[in-house]
């Protein structure tokens, strides 16, 4: 008995399992030795029918996989790394490098390779698997595919299939999955996979999201229990905020392809283009009360970038996928609920790359086991159904690879036809101002592969003359011709108006850079070589004397606020100019506009602050003038009060369980890592505990706060009334208006209904409707009052801004509050219903008014959208550092 006791230990037990074990070896134990000996082959099988699901869930790696296969004994199993069996715990990101770490030593079909490290020091590692000699040759097979003959390819080259697991770290039966497929094809002696790896390389990421994966593992290990539980309400199926779902910036890594604002996504974008793989696989989990889901998705929004033959190819492997879960009597759909439209995503990114991206999408039991209106469901379940897709998809890849192969040939050949027919050769961007904006949309393109050139002269387009130190020229006749539409196109009429995800997403207005179509080149001088990081300009810096009189430098940086932060961190005193002036720098007479930034001598009390300032200016590169006499030439002079000091702001950022933690995470992301202002998170819960007068601002993006207590919204009045600031965006902002803080209203739910005429409309028409209703993310032109201290930076009246909500905020005719209103039309890029165009046209779009010696900010927009939204941002960065340079008295 003591064998079989710990054989059952050796797997994850269950009461149940053990009564009737135990029932069992009561009857057994009654029968003589001989009839034992003849009933133990029965009672073997008996016990495994009676063992629940559950009770197997730490089966062998060999029964994921065909059952005839053999496999070499040399090769580690993942149990000789773990100390378990895959689907017996949830596994750590250490656990899951240290077994292909050792995997890899093993054996000579694979080969590890380190691409990056997180923000939380976790390793990005990608594993190649293909025959010995395509391991050895790896580099010059990659480098061939890269060559400029990669026009001329032919089907002889190695077809490449990636495998992305777990971009969503909660959604982790893809990262066991990839323990399981590497095992399979690095052990396995047959015939088969022997001569599919000799010409074929594959890919595999078996964690995207290292600092989300551990996240969830470590809750979901803090809570599962030694009994099995598949209760859905247990608190190992519902994660605290933030949950596992994000990277360390609480940033959806599955967005981020075509963004590049998170490090993993660039580490990884390097290698996807070095193998430039024929098939991407991209595997997910969703809702437990869902199936198994396989692309293609709905066809009507696939994005009409997309060659139509991708959509065939999608469907000719969709039929091994089938098959697969066929074999295995699984349950699947295919061909609803997801789309392919936005190219962010890891199934669709590759779509726009000559590749084939497949989404798969598992129900997930968020924790050992779960039980759903499919019965019970396990997470070895899961990880089963990810190994045969992942199977699958390889098979399916090796029986088209000849179709792949001219595919993706084919692709770029027929890009450079269809630039050549377009109306116009390219793309003029440009950008005076900010280098740092413009070097942004550069490197963002060149990591794309897209190729972009400085201009080697001046150059005139109607009637406006371009500087070439600041003017780029992208043509479309270049492989990445679709990708460069992808992200300047401004579409917004679409054959299908429903959307996954957003509908708009042109990169150079969420830049604010402005750019322009070329019908003709003429006149146009290009260097003869693209754009690369090498040529990103330095400031020099500036040789510092005890005479000189003050330091200034221009608000216009996008980096500024960083700047003036450290500033003010070290002590060193600042003064914001709220009018613009004239000075003479260098002998020479330069105007400043107002937002400008002066350190004057007279001010300032901390040692050595002229080395540090101009130390400070030269690594954030701005450029840092001297500035001889407070008496200018023009405009205010040095010691008027039209000079306002400064202070460092204390950020808090209300969080927790109901707030979006994209939002925050997006807030948190512009502040903290790209300006380096600190923010701290407080949970909502914990708000009544806060001595909110230790705090300068408060910022309340999208959420629920009607948890918020009647305490809670007085002690935010009295502390705004006493000079506090608010920021607020969205249900925040709403939420502000609600208490009668904010001076605005929204329109309710039945006026939106009301904008739509629904007398003609069957049952069919439901969804359609729903579609017209939503603005799933869409890009819209406001005017901005340059005049506004909160636009200090801005030259220009016209400012992109980014919503994904229906929430109208309507500050009715009050004078100098509003600080950006939306155009008369104002549809930029992406899809949104006429009538609610209409809606928003002339509405305010970012308010801004006193409340006691405090002030309100509040926008129902999107200000930080995905990190990558520059021109908005700079908005928030000056509500921190310039909210009391305005003073304007709300009607309420």
């Amino acid at each position: 008995m003591s064998i079989l006791l710990g054989y059952i230990h050796f797997t994850p037990q269950s009461r149940d399992v053990l009564m009737i074990f135990m029932f069992l070896f009561a009857i057994l134990s009654q029968i003589i030795l001989l009839e034992f000996i003849m009933l133990l082959p029965r009672f073997i099988i008996l016990l495994f029918l009676l063992i629940p699901a559950t009770f197997l869930s730490a089966m062998p790696v060999q029964n994921y996989l065909p059952k005839q296969a053999t496999f070499n004994d040399k090769i580690p199993l993942p149990s000789d790394s773990l100390g378990f069996e895959i689907g017996q715990r949830h596994v750590r990101h250490d656990q899951l490098k240290q077994y292909f770490s050792q995997l890899s030593d093993s054996s000579t079909r694979l080969k590890m390779t380190a691409i990056g490290k997180t923000a939380q020091l976790r390793d990005q590692f990608l594993i190649t698997i293909s025959s010995p000699e395509n391991i050895e040759n790896l580099d010059t097979i990659l480098a061939s595919k890269r060559s400029e003959k990669a026009n001329t390819k032919t089907t002889d080259e190695p077809l490449v299939v990636w495998l992305g697991y777990s971009v969503h770290g909660d959604e982790i039966s893809g990262a066991n999955a990839a323990m399981v497929v590497a095992y399979y094809l690095a052990a396995s002696e047959e015939q088969y996979i022997s001569t599919m790896l000799a010409n074929t390389i594959i890919v595999l990421e078996p964690s995207v999201n290292p600092d989300g994966m551990d996240r969830f593992v470590n809750w979901v290990s803090t809570y599962r229990g030694s009994a099995s539980n598949s209760d859905a309400e247990h608190i190992e199926h519902h994660q605290g905020w933030v949950s596992g779902r994000t990277n360390h910036f609480w940033f959806d890594l599955n967005r981020d392809w075509l963004l590049l604002t998170q490090q993993e996504s660039r580490h990884r974008l390097k290698y996807f283009h070095q193998y430039q793989p024929h098939v991407l696989g991209d595997y997910h989990e969703m809702g437990a009360n869902s199936s198994y889901f396989f692309q293609p998705g709905i066809i009507s929004r696939t994005h009409p970038l997309t060659p139509k033959q991708n959509v065939s190819l999608t469907q000719a492997l969709a039929k091994f996928h089938a098959s697969a879960l066929d074999k295995a009597q699984r349950l699947y759909y295919s061909q609803e609920s997801f789309d392919d439209f936005y190219y962010g995503k890891g199934s669709t990114y590759p779509d726009i790359n000559a590749s084939v991206g497949i989404l798969f999408e598992q129900a997930s039991s968020r924790g050992m086991q779960q039980d759903t209106i499919n019965g019970l469901l396990t997470f070895e379940f899961g990880i089963q159904n990810h190994v045969l897709t992942s199977l699958s998809t390889i098979e399916g890849a090796w029986q088209n690879r000849q179709a792949l192969q001219k595919y993706q040939q084919s692709f770029y050949q027929q890009a450079i036809k269809q630039a050549k027919k377009e109306k116009f050769k390219g793309y003029l961007i440009s950008e005076t101002k900010d280098s740092y904006r413009l070097n942004t949309l550069l490197e963002k393109l060149t990591q794309h592969q897209i190729q972009v050139y400085p201009l080697s002269r001046d150059f005139s387009h109607q009637g406006k003359s371009y500087n070439a130190q600041t003017s780029y020229y992208i043509p479309l006749a270049q492989k990445q011709y679709r990708l460069v539409q992808a992200l300047f196109n401004q579409q917004t009429d679409f054959p299908d108006n429903t959307f996954y995800d957003v509908s708009g997403w042109t990169m150079p207005l969420a830049m604010n850079i402005e750019f322009h179509q070329l019908d003709s080149t003429w006149g146009l001088e290009i260097a003869k070589t693209p754009w690369s990081t090498k040529e990103i300009n330095h400031v020099s810096k500036l040789s510092v004397k005890n005479s000189d009189y003050a330091y200034a430098f221009e608000w216009h940086h996008a980096l500024a606020p960083k700047l003036l932060n450290q500033l003010l961190a070290k002590k060193i005193n600042a003064k914001v100019a709220t009018s613009s002036f004239t000075s003479e720098v260098n002998g020479k007479k330069r105007s400043f506009a107002s937002g400008t930034i002066i350190i004057p001598a007279g001010v300032q009390t901390a040692e050595n602050w002229r080395v540090n300032t101009a130390q400070l200016a030269h690594q954030v590169n701005i450029e840092l003038v001297t500035i001889n006499s407070g008496l200018t030439r023009q405009g205010i002079d040095f010691g008027s009060n039209s000079f306002r000091l400064l202070k460092q702001p204390k950020v808090l950022l209300l969080g927790g369980k109901g707030i979006s933690q994209y939002e925050a995470g997006e807030i948190r992301y512009y502040l903290d890592e790209t300006l380096h202002i600190p923010v701290s998170v407080v949970e909502h819960s914990r708000l009544s505990s806060i001595d909110l007068s230790n705090y300068s601002h408060l910022i309340l993006v999208d959420g629920n706060y009607q948890g918020l207590s009647a305490k809670n919204t007085s002690a935010v009045k009295a502390w705004l009334k006493q000079g506090g600031i608010v920021f607020a965006q969205k249900r925040g902002a709403k939420w502000l208006a609600k208490q009668d803080i904010l001076a605005a209203n929204f329109a309710s739910k039945k006026e939106i209904n009301l904008l739509f005429d629904t007398d003609k409309l069957s049952y069919g028409d439901k969804e359609k409707l729903s579609a017209r209703k939503r603005i799933a993310g869409a890009i819209f032109e406001t005017k901005l009052d340059t005049s506004h201290p909160l636009a200090f930076g801005y030259t220009q009246e016209n400012l992109p801004i980014f919503r994904n909500s229906t929430l109208i905020m309507d500050a009715g005719q009050q004078p100098f509050i509003t600080v950006a209103k939306y155009h008369e039309d104002p549809l930029l890029s992406g899809y949104t219903d006429s009538n609610l165009v209409r809606r928003l046209a002339h509405n305010a779009a970012i308010v801004a008014h006193n409340y006691g010696k405090g002030r309100v900010i509040a926008t129902a927009d999107v200000l930080a959208f995905r990190g990558y939204w520059l021109g908005s941002a700079k908005l928030l960065a000056n509500s921190l550092f310039f909210a009391k340079a305005f003073n304007a008295q709300s009607k309420r």
